[in-house]
């Protein structure tokens, strides 16, 4: 058998297997309250405050993470009306045990409002960066938009592609 021959034998299974494997666009969000929080006010004018925080609910939307409960472990490092850099980690459970793990961040942007006060735009990326059970191969990235919905809850909003 030639080195062509073999190298075909071998590499075009794989590229039958592969082509069946693809990425679907997915769009979920997550409704999160704060459980826990320590915060850093600085003492100077800025008002800059930084915050560690871990929020939990659950996620609703498509894919093979709607459905799950969802916890933020998140770093918030913010100066009002300035801007800022959130970022931190999603824990995704479901219900028969298995997890995901997504890393986000953010860049907090703001701009002026309609009343004339500062409007904060939290848009950012999130990224799949591991998995446990039927999760343990699953990729994906996408948009991310964080959304206040009360003093310490917000609506967290995901967009983009994931393969299993």
């Amino acid at each position: 058998m030639s080195r062509f021959s073999m190298i075909t034998a071998v590499a075009t299974p794989l590229l039958i297997v592969a082509s069946f494997v693809q990425a679907e666009p997915v769009k979920f969000e997550a409704l999160v309250a704060q459980k826990e929080a320590i915060r850093l006010d600085f003492a100077d004018a800025s008002k800059h405050f930084f915050l560690l925080v871990r929020r939990e609910g659950k996620s609703e939307g498509q894919g093979p993470l709607a459905g799950a409960t969802v916890q933020e472990y998140g770093a918030h490092d913010i100066v009002p009306g300035v801007g800022g850099e959130p970022r931190g980690y999603l824990e995704f459970a479901t219900t028969d045990g298995n997890k995901a793990y997504i890393k986000w961040v953010i860049q907090a942007v703001f701009v002026p409002g309609p009343d004339g006060k500062p409007k904060l735009l939290d848009n950012g990326v999130w990224q799949v960066i591991g998995g446990t059970g039927k999760l343990e191969k699953l990729k994906g990235a996408g948009t991310f938009h964080l959304l206040p919905t009360g003093p310490t809850e917000r609506r967290f909003v995901m967009e983009g592609e994931l393969v299993q």
